[in-house]
């Protein structure tokens, strides 16, 4: 099965909080705070490899976890980092933002890679907090906590020529006889249900062709599957647009032509100002030139006339493949190569206040996070930097500005507290 459009949750693994330890050994005494770091959590990656070339995997599964670092250790020893995930795709695939729809990264080579989550880094142990004044701190800081984001996947096909036109107007057969590839061929609309790639050596020189499936009126917006089978000419560097001249359908062979042209420019005007041979198929069905005459002259194209049953005109049709392939530039990924996406975290001591009912306020922003890293509740040091950092951020004043008053319920991400002066 063929699938080229997933979406997909991931997660970096969060980092191993600081350990609180006390160096304990017979006839030492006061051996000081020897609580280790907390380990690094594994990142998510995703690499490019030729060995795949459908999305099927991420049918199945929906969500991918790297592993969490560790927690700290006695005798300073920083925990295990956490194993990163590495996540395998085919060449071609492109890794959006769901939400924003950023593209993150293009993985156009094999063996391309990107780290696309990093993992939360290990919370500090209670040695590092050891000063001359405070000898024993009784606290740690706890890991960082990794994002959980959703991605989407979608794969283009990476081919040099793709084969575009209305349904049933023989692209599949004109790919069958240019190349080695045998698709799927039946004389009904949509027999080709996903690009099928062939190649076509000339001379020494091989030119990957990728029969698209039949677009339709509307494609462009989206009707039947037409955002799907476009993706997959972004990265070629010319169509063959295939017209079936002998109007078997019922369609005048100009109209199909000036609608296909038009489903690229609503789609992408980049598709749209792609380099174009324009091929007359079916021309063993005719038995005069009237409709050849009224397709040129309706468009002012001059085209190459073919019949893919009959094995007429192809080499003509070949010899220009050939020629506009080798003068037209190779194209590239659809980002620049120190292209980089981050996810933006809260910064530093930023806030913004919700009244979430009545007597009940909640704090987001960066703030909040580091608190929640940084505050153990059951030890005296702690509470007193909290309450310290609450009154310089400036959160109790705009608190009080909002409406704060005693006994009222303030949350903090997963803290929760009362406000008394």
């Amino acid at each position: 099965m063929f699938l080229d459009y997933a979406k997909i949750t991931i997660k970096a693994g969060d980092g191993g909080d600081g350990r609180v330890s006390f160096h304990r050994e017979k006839f030492i005494m006061n051996g000081g705070p020897d609580g280790g770091d907390g380990g690094k959590g594994g990142d998510i990656i995703f690499t490019a490899t030729e060995s795949l070339n459908t999305l099927i995997d991420f049918k199945y599964q929906k969500f991918y976890r790297a592993e969490n670092g560790e927690k700290g250790d006695i005798n300073t020893c920083t925990g295990r980092s956490g194993k990163d995930l590495i996540i395998r795709v085919p060449v071609g695939t492109v890794i959006k933002d769901t939400e924003s729809g950023e593209i993150i990264c293009d993985l156009y080579y094999d063996g391309q890679t990107s780290v696309v989550l990093s993992g939360g880094r290990g919370g500090k142990g209670n040695a590092r907090f050891a000063t001359a004044t405070r000898r024993s701190p009784g606290f740690s800081q706890q890991g960082e906590k990794a994002p959980e984001v959703k991605v989407t996947l979608e794969l283009k096909t990476l081919a040099d020529v793709g084969l575009i036109g209305y349904p049933n107007v023989g692209k599949s057969t004109l790919l069958s006889v240019l190349t080695s590839a045998r698709p799927k061929i039946a004389n009904y609309h949509f027999t080709t249900l996903s690009p099928n790639l062939g190649v076509l050596k000339v001379y020494d020189e091989s030119i990957v062709l990728a029969d698209i499936p039949g677009l339709i009126e509307g494609a462009g917006e989206g009707a039947g599957l037409g955002h799907y089978f476009l993706r997959h000419i972004e990265r070629v560097r010319l169509l063959v647009h295939v017209v079936d001249i002998s109007a078997s359908e019922g369609r005048t062979p100009a109209e199909d032509y000036y609608t296909i042209r038009k489903e690229l420019k609503v789609y992408s005007e980049k598709l749209e100002s792609l380099a174009e041979i324009v091929v007359l198929n079916k021309t063993d069905l005719l038995t005069d030139n009237q409709n050849i005459e009224e397709f040129e002259k309706a468009t002012g194209v001059s085209a190459i006339k073919i019949s893919a049953a009959a094995y007429t005109g192809l080499d003509e049709l070949i010899h220009e493949i050939y020629s506009r392939f080798k003068s037209l530039p190779t194209p590239g990924p659809l980002v620049p190569e120190d292209y980089k996406f981050e996810y933006k975290k809260p910064e530093g001591d930023s806030f913004v206040i919700h009244r979430v009912g009545e007597g009940v306020f909640e704090v987001l922003g960066g703030i909040v996070e580091k608190l929640e890293r940084n505050v153990l509740f059951d030890d005296d040091d702690s509470m007193r930097y909290f309450q310290r950092k609450l009154i310089e951020a400036g959160v109790i004043d705009a608190l009080k500005e909002k409406g704060l008053r005693e006994g009222d319920t303030v949350l903090m991400g997963a803290l929760e507290f009362e406000y008394f002066e």
